[in-house]
């Protein structure tokens, strides 16, 4: 009786753990999510083309940030085993090398993004009339790509030693002040009425780059205050920590960071590639496209937010070698993840046309963007389980597997079959979107193959 009270009392302590690691980055990334859907909206009422125009370079938005997200990857295991292990020397000294890595791969992603800022919207295969603005647009985006590389590897960095709340705060002040500065840089000064008193809203009206304009300053804001918080954190601080490339620690976090940052490069040029055919099909695929991403971001929130919960405890139990935490991991993250998604594919599934009526007044795009959302949201448990089994494995050092799996996926049934279905068949956007899901079914049956083997865990006892 007392061993199973005392299990009970374990699972009990374990979950609160979980949810006290998830939930403030599953609130930043709501935050985060609420923000492009109020860009998006703001965006979507000066018209298609304004929408079209700033979708059409978003997945390189995700190529850029997901090859700096899979540097802070490394930086994240390394911190995580360390701490796991007491060794918050080479904790700190990780953290400085981290900051050495934000001003290099900062500087060289500002390079070339700015560089290639005209031409991008050309390869992307952007509609001619809207090539120029959303040139324009990516340009002012992307230059203060300093400070957004800082708050990824620095908001990673703080995660590995268990704190999720100041990356999240960051996030709430940056996403209020983009929305704030929305308001003043889209917009033309103009009066509204509220409770039947007219006020006058101040406003520049620069449109689609008031949007561009806003979104930078506040990311240029959000990097400078996650630096301050790094620089001053009781665990972690770098501040007394040399500055110069150590090799000793470098090594290991980039074994790590390198399959993962070649898994995210791949995948996200996949999906630049996925997108460029897309916007091949036309106005109306592309924007709906643009928007049904969108909506659906806001229901893969538990996913992510539980994969950093998983990665951080996952690399703390091997870190201290701790084989039989590391199986409560998985039995206690695995159901409580799927019955997540499995609620929020619901909740898609039945409210994505009112959704996409929030973003568009197209009733082509509205009913376009909500089939493929409802395509999507059958398959939503099945990607909670390989997202938290990949988090296992990022958390303790595992990317190569996942980069395989990746590339299979990705390229081998997503691209394959989206060119065959819309440049040879001429087939739209809903064939694009069933090998999209294609592509998540096959990751699900490897990560479970991997998960039954135990190749997740180096811990399991060969």
């Amino acid at each position: 009786m007392q061993k199973a009270e005392k299990k009970v009392f374990l699972n009990k302590e374990m979950i609160a753990v979980i949810l006290s690691l998830a939930w403030p980055t599953m609130l930043e990334q709501l935050m985060q999510t609420t923000v492009q859907y109020i860009d998006t909206a703001m965006v979507g009422s000066l018209g298609t083309q304004a929408t079209a125009a700033v979708g059409s370079t978003g997945t390189i938005n995700w190529l850029v940030n997901g090859s700096i997200g899979a540097l802070s990857i490394g930086f994240l295991s390394y911190i995580a085993k360390a701490c796991g292990a007491k060794d918050i020397k080479n904790a700190k000294r990780a953290a400085a090398q981290a900051t050495l890595m934000v001003i290099m791969v900062g500087g060289f992603f500002t390079f070339i993004t700015v560089a290639l800022s005209c031409k991008i919207p050309i390869w992307m295969q952007v509609d001619s009339g809207i090539q120029e603005l959303a040139g324009k647009y990516f340009l002012i985006l992307y230059s203060p790509m300093l400070f957004r590389t800082a708050s990824i590897i620095f908001g990673n960095v703080l995660r590995a030693v268990g704190d999720t709340k100041s990356p999240m705060k960051i996030g709430v002040i940056v996403n209020i002040l983009n929305i704030l500065l929305n308001f003043l840089f889209i917009y033309p000064t103009r009066t509204i009425e509220i409770l039947g008193r007219n006020f006058m809203i101040p406003g520049i009206g620069l449109g689609v780059l008031g949007a561009a304009f806003a979104s930078a300053i506040a990311f240029a804001i959000g990097g400078i205050l996650i630096t301050i918080i790094l620089w001053k954190h009781p665990l972690i601080s770098p501040r007394k920590e040399r500055f110069v490339p150590q090799w000793n620690i470098l090594q290991p976090c980039l074994k790590v960071a390198l399959p993962n940052m070649l898994q995210r490069f791949g995948t996200y040029l996949g999906y630049v590639v996925f997108a460029a055919m897309i916007n091949s099909i036309g106005e109306a695929a592309t924007a709906a496209h643009t928007i049904a991403n969108t909506v659906e971001s806001l229901f893969y929130i538990p996913a992510f937010g539980m994969q950093t919960a998983a990665a951080t405890l996952a690399g703390n139990a091997y870190g201290a070698k701790d084989g039989k935490r590391m199986k409560q991991l998985s039995s206690m993250f695995l159901p409580i993840e799927v019955m997540l998604m499995f609620f929020t594919g619901t909740a898609l599934f039945v409210v994505a046309p009112i959704f996409m009526g929030f973003f568009s007044k197209n009733p082509e795009v509205i009913q376009l963007g909500a089939r493929v959302l409802r395509m999507v949201a059958v398959s939503e448990p099945f990607y909670g389980f390989f997202i938290i089994v990949e988090g296992f494995m990022l958390g303790v050092g595992k990317t190569k597997e996942p980069f395989v799996y990746s590339m299979i996926g990705m390229w081998g049934i997503r691209i394959v079959g989206t060119y065959i279905c819309t440049q040879i068949l001429g087939l739209g956007l809903l064939s694009a979107w069933g090998c999209m899901i294609g592509h998540n079914m096959v990751l699900f049956v490897l990560f479970l193959g991997a998960y039954i083997r135990g190749s997740w865990n180096p811990l399991v006892q060969k």
